[in-house]
């Protein structure tokens, strides 16, 4: 269960969603996304109520944790699928997928089987799906869990260069993601919002200032 939590975040920046299994991330997530319906409040993209207006899942882009891959398709087929979802024809489509391969370092890949690709070149089909209708707003949930420091790198260098146009949120439990691709924190803890504000604030120590934030409830910025 999460309870009052409150969240803004503009085009342009990082917000990392940061917290210990069973913190709340997911099912703040899933609500964000609109696949769980909040008991109160809104969550409102772009002024428009999800609730409300359902169509304005359309401006958002979202790679869950277990990346929705179809194994029996090329990289290029899984793409053309995903921008046919999102109302993408014809041209429209096409340069969409171009934009999305070379952006995501899918070029050398495009016409393998999603089944005989790396973990790695995975993730990055599964963000290209995410972005390749332009969204205003990436969700993103543990992107480089289970990769190698090499495909983690080249993950979150992807994900620094998709905030500098984008609203991005990236829940993860990883620090090191933490620290290479956001300006801003929000901690949960239990449902409930321990700190947010920004990530440079917490110091050097952030795996120190999280745990004692989680811990002892107490603002990280007074720790």
């Amino acid at each position: 269960m999460v309870t009052d939590l409150n969240l803004d975040l503009d085009r342009g920046s990082v917000l990392g969603l940061l917290g210990v299994n069973g913190a709340g991330k997911s099912t703040t997530l899933r609500m964000i996304v609109g696949l769980l319906a909040p008991s109160s409040g809104q969550v409102l993209i772009g002024g428009a109520d999800l609730r409300e207006e359902p169509a304005a899942a359309r401006r958002l882009g979202y790679l869950p944790e277990l990346a929705p891959l179809h194994a029996e398709l090329r990289v290029e087929e899984y793409l053309a699928f995903c921008a046919r979802l999102r109302g993408l024809r014809g041209v429209s489509s096409t340069q969409a997928i171009d934009r999305v391969v070379e952006r995501c370092g899918l070029g050398d890949v495009r016409r393998r089987l999603l089944g005989h690709l790396s973990k790695g070149f995975q993730q990055r089909a599964g963000i290209a799906q995410a972005i390749v209708h332009a969204p205003e707003l990436i969700v993103l949930d543990e992107p480089a869990s289970g990769l190698d420091p090499r495909q983690a790198a080249q993950i979150r260098a992807l994900i620094r260069e998709l905030g500098q146009e984008h609203a991005v949120i990236l829940s993860t439990h990883l620090l090191p993601d933490v620290q290479a691709c956001c300006e801003r924190v929000a901690i949960l803890h239990e449902g409930t919002l321990r700190y947010d504000g920004p990530r440079q604030a917490l110091g050097d120590d952030l795996e120190a200032i999280f745990l004692r934030v989680v811990s002892g409830g107490e603002a990280a910025v007074a720790a």
